[in-house]
């Protein structure tokens, strides 16, 4: 039996959906915006393995329900519901992608780097990244399992 076109499209599709499927991830409390996808390269399975020494690179889609002048991300490594804050190199989402200022009902793609120190410890815990409008407000929120390692 020969198999149709479409049955043919149809699992090259799902293949293909498979290789670029987007990072899992729990959104935390996004507000003023929707998520519409995380990527964190590298990071082919969950929980992201962490390589000390290395940076990786973040990119969030998502769309604006505001408008702001200006962003800002926090990051946290999260631990036993413990919120540690985790130090990026450009807090300032104007200067990570975004066109400010942010329109309502816009998309935009965030992008920035998580550098990941040799100092810092092995250990299994919860990355937790948010970017906030100039009121404080949530844009996004989402967080991944991740695991440091050498």
């Amino acid at each position: 039996m020969v198999p149709s076109p479409l049955a043919l499209l149809l699992a090259l599709g799902a293949a293909a959906t498979a290789l670029a499927e987007p990072l899992r991830f729990v959104d935390c409390g996004s507000v003023d915006g929707s998520i519409r996808e995380v990527n964190v390269s590298p990071c082919p399975t969950q929980p992201c393995l962490l390589h000390k020494g290395t940076s990786y690179s973040i990119n969030v889609t998502f769309a604006s329900k505001i408008e702001s002048q200006g962003s800002k991300a926090r990051v946290y490594g999260e631990m036993l519901h413990v919120d540690i804050p985790f130090p990026i190199p450009e807090p300032d989402g104007c200067k990570s992608g975004i066109q400010c200022p942010i329109q309502k009902g816009h998309s935009y793609s965030y992008l920035n780097k998580l550098p990941v120190k040799s100092e810092y410890p092995s250990i299994k815990l919860i990355v937790k990244w948010e970017l906030v409008d100039d009121q404080d407000q949530m844009l996004f929120c989402w967080k991944i399992p991740v695991q440091i390692t050498s």
